[in-house]
Order: C-alpha cells, then structure tokens, then sequence
C-alpha cells in the first residue's frame, strides 16, 4: 500500500494507474462503516484510493474541528489488511493553498441550505467543495460514499452532474451497530449508555415509516419529534422529504426518505430511512 502524503507524490502514482481507480473520501477515525465502502470500492473497480483528510471548511465556528478524532496509524493498518492501493493523506496547507478565505467555493444550489445545511451554514459549500478538489486531484472513475450522510450524497450527485465530472457515484446502504445505531465516527463522543439510548433514533424512524403510510407526513413527523424529545434528544429536525430531490414529500412521491437530525449531550447525531410510498 503506498501512502501518499502530498499532491505531487499523488499526481506521479496516478500517472503509472492504467486500470479503473475508485476514490473513497474519509476525514480518517475509520470504524466498520467506512471500510463497507471500501469494499464496495474494490468490487467497482482496479484500483482503490483512500483520502484521509479532516476537512476545516465543512466545520462551523463552533464545530468540533480541534477535538476531531485523528488516528492515522490505525486508519492505514486497517486499511492496508483490506488490501488498498493507495492512501492520500494531504496537509491543509496542500488543500488550500492561498487559505480558506481565498479559496475558490463550489456550491449546489437548492439542497445545500435545507436540513442539516440550515443549521450548519456553509457545510455543504465545504463538502461539495473538497469532494470536487479531490475527484480533479486523484481523477477517477468510481467515488463510494455512505448513505448515512443522505444529503451529502445527494449534493455530490448533483455536483458531479452539473460539472460534467467523468465519475461514477456509488452510494452504500448505512452500516449499523446490532443495536441498530448508525456507524460514525461521532458514536466515540458518546458513553456506553448514550449509544444504547442513541439506538432509539433508527427504532423511532421504523416506527415512523409505518405511521406514514397510515397518515400524513406532517403527522409523522410531529410524533417523532415528541418521540425523541421524550427519550432524551435535542431535536434538530424530522424531515419527510422526496428520496430523490429532497423536496418536501408529496402523496405522489413514488419513495420517500426520513431524515433525522438530534443532539445527545454535546454529540450531534443523524440518520435515515428510505420509505417506499405503498399508495404511489
């Protein structure tokens, strides 16, 4: 496996790749979830690259940037027993040269300032943006993501699209812990207890999707609401939305995607769930 540490070491290995090459961007702290990727990577194509970067321009002023788990040498071991090619592991002074404040910004209109962008200002601007950087840096065919993130896949789709980039956008289902709380890098903020108590979101979001082919989204979401608050949670939001361009859901959308966003303590969790309209 080669590490990769900067631009130019990353250029010149590309340059000798004659097979496909898929790309699985992490900010590091890899758990089980990131490595599905990964493995999904591998069946897509020749050649696997791993970016480890924590990202600054995707965290908000009071973001946990400084406090960020970095665990480089477990990271590359993990991946190295996988069997990939290559990790990129660039410096900030690599990624933005001239600064953030300077940095040319790509953003995607529309879907970048709902949900979770409504209550982090700029983050999407900041995915979109290193995510592009990162496809022009490695070139290649095939980029995996999770869809635990389902806004950030979705603002990826979008971007890569409306660029005309020549890649492959392949989204894997979210991997669980067998409590049915969702894998992230974040759970390592939360005590034994919190993470069986955080195991309630992906149960209220069953729930919800059984109570929304019985009512309206609108009551749907405002049970769930009551829910998390009850066990616990700081609600951000509970969003039924249109699974595809992530409008508000209408009776005609042919699926769905429930969407969840909710503090336990400090830690900021969210999840998902993609609901097939029975009466589409």
């Amino acid at each position: 496996m080669r590490l990769l540490k900067n631009l130019a070491s990353l250029r010149q290995w590309r340059s000798q790749q004659q097979r496909t090459v898929a790309l699985v961007p992490t900010m590091g702290n890899l758990h089980e979830g990131h490595l599905s990727l990964v493995k999904k990577a591998q069946q897509q194509a020749d050649v696997v690259v791993v970016s480890i970067f924590v990202n600054p321009m995707q965290f908000g002023a009071n973001e946990d940037l400084d406090s960020y788990p970095r665990t480089l040498q477990a990271d590359c071991q993990a991946l190295e027993q996988l069997g990939v090619d290559a990790v990129f592991t660039p410096q900030v002074d690599d990624m933005y040269p001239r600064g953030l404040e300077a940095q040319t910004r790509i953003e995607v209109p529309g879907i970048s300032d709902i949900l979770c962008g409504a209550s982090r200002p700029g983050h999407f601007v900041g995915v979109a943006t290193i995510v592009c950087k990162l496809f022009n840096m490695v070139q290649p065919q095939v980029a995996v993501f999770g869809e635990k993130d389902f806004q950030q896949l979705q603002v990826i789709r979008l971007m890569t699209q409306d660029l005309s980039l020549p890649v492959d956008i392949i989204g894997v289902p979210t991997a669980r812990e067998p409590s049915g709380l969702a894998m992230s890098s974040r759970n390592g903020y939360l005590s034994e207890a919190q993470k069986q108590q955080a195991a309630s979101i992906y149960r209220t979001l069953q729930q919800l999707a059984q109570k929304l082919q019985q009512g309206s989204p609108q009551d749907a979401q405002r049970w769930a609401v009551e829910e998390l608050s009850r066990a616990g949670f700081e609600v951000d939001y509970v969003e039924i939305r249109n699974a595809d361009s992530l409008q508000p859901a209408t009776a005609a959308d042919a699926k769905w995607v429930a969407l969840v966003a909710a503090k336990l303590g400090s830690t900021r969790l969210i999840d998902n769930l993609v609901i097939a309209n029975d009466h589409a």
